[in-house]
């Protein structure tokens, strides 16, 4: 459903570790809400509880859910991690997106 690179992994991990928890506590959960300037906005955050609706992705230690709702535009998604010269963070290759704004944070279906 989501695939998600070694850089986001080694990302995530950090973020968790910023947390202070382990990534046998937290996931990371990939949420879609409604917002920006497209419509459609990510939402990233740490969670230490996964429904039994949420869909559970792992990348070795590494896991990340997802909502029943968010999941239908999430499907195929890569998600990455940059440190790039225009900044660093978490970069989403969405398959469903018709059209992302500029900073790449929001998008339209």
């Amino acid at each position: 459903m989501i695939q998600i690179t070694e850089r986001a992994v080694q990302a995530i991990r950090d973020c968790i570790a910023a947390e202070n928890k382990t990534v046998a506590q937290a996931y990371l959960r990939v949420a879609v809400k409604g917002g920006g300037c497209s419509g459609l906005m990510y939402q990233l955050s740490i969670d230490e509880n996964a429904a039994d609706t949420d869909e559970v992705i792992a990348n070795g230690d590494v896991r990340v859910i997802v909502d029943r709702k968010s999941k239908l535009f999430l499907h195929g998604l890569t998600l990455d991690y940059t440190t790039g010269l225009n900044g660093k963070g978490f970069v989403f290759s969405n398959p469903n997106a018709k059209a992302t704004c500029g900073c790449g944070e929001s998008f339209t279906v």
